[in-house]
């Protein structure tokens, strides 16, 4: 059986849901991660897509191949393993080291930044490049993260008015979050910085870069690295820096 606290229900006739509780923090998304991975590793007939978010996991499947039933007994077998497998997950994790040019025409934001935080450019980088930040799902836009762990010293409100275009790649601050727009978007995060590596890419064999349950890092560039790395990334010659702890 469940465990009292995951609350498992089907939504629609093609998607099982399984809810960890209305809550945001790193414990319960951790279960979240490994439930997806458990899913993945099992290769279930039927099952056409999972989609993690803050403390849940959407599980799509194909009635014709599976069932609602069958996929619950499934879930609930592997219920009592989450605790100590993303325990022990954390101790290998996988981080995407992001190269960010901050400031300038990039980051047009990071002045005002200085006024609302009282902090100077080079300390706001500095807090904001020390993290491994969790992804903790990714949504709104295809390959766009929603980071968790960021500092409450450079925390600080969206732009009373959004901007209509944001240029893809733009690293951004809202609120208690950060993130990077993976493609060119309307938004209000205010921009710090901007990086060249492609989060989101319709071409490749694996359109998007990062998954949840992994980590970003924020490695600060020159503007002169931001653009012969940009120009890597054009050729196909640009290899992401993805390290493990």
């Amino acid at each position: 059986m469940a465990e009292e606290t995951v609350r498992i229900c089907p939504e629609g006739d093609r998607a099982l849901l399984v809810d960890f509780g209305n809550v945001i923090e790193e414990k319960t998304n951790r279960k979240v991660a490994r439930l997806a991975g458990l899913l993945r590793e099992r290769t279930l007939s039927g099952v056409r897509e999972l989609m993690p978010a803050f403390s849940s996991l959407l599980v799509l499947y194909d009635p014709a191949l599976t069932t609602y039933r069958v996929l619950k007994e499934e879930v609930e077998a592997l219920l009592p393993k989450l605790s100590q497998d993303a325990k022990e997950g954390e101790k290998t994790r996988r981080i995407h080291h992001i190269p960010c040019c901050y400031g300038g025409a990039l980051g047009e934001d990071l002045p005002s930044m200085e006024e609302l935080t009282g902090l100077t450019a080079e300390e706001i980088i500095r807090i904001h490049a020390k993290e491994a930040y969790r992804i903790y799902m990714l949504g709104f836009l295809p390959g766009f993260v929603y980071l968790g762990g960021l500092d409450s010293r450079i925390q600080a409100p969206r732009l009373a008015t959004p901007r209509t275009k944001i240029p893809a790649g733009s690293v951004g601050i809202g609120g208690a979050q950060t993130g990077v727009y993976p493609i060119a978007s309307p938004g209000g995060w205010r921009l710090i910085g901007r990086t060249p590596v492609r989060l989101y890419d319709p071409d490749r064999k694996e359109p998007i870069l990062c998954r949840a349950g992994e980590y970003l890092r924020f490695e600060p560039v020159t503007e002169e690295e931001y653009r012969a790395i940009e120009k890597d990334v054009e050729q196909g010659t640009y290899r992401e820096e993805v390290t493990g702890e």
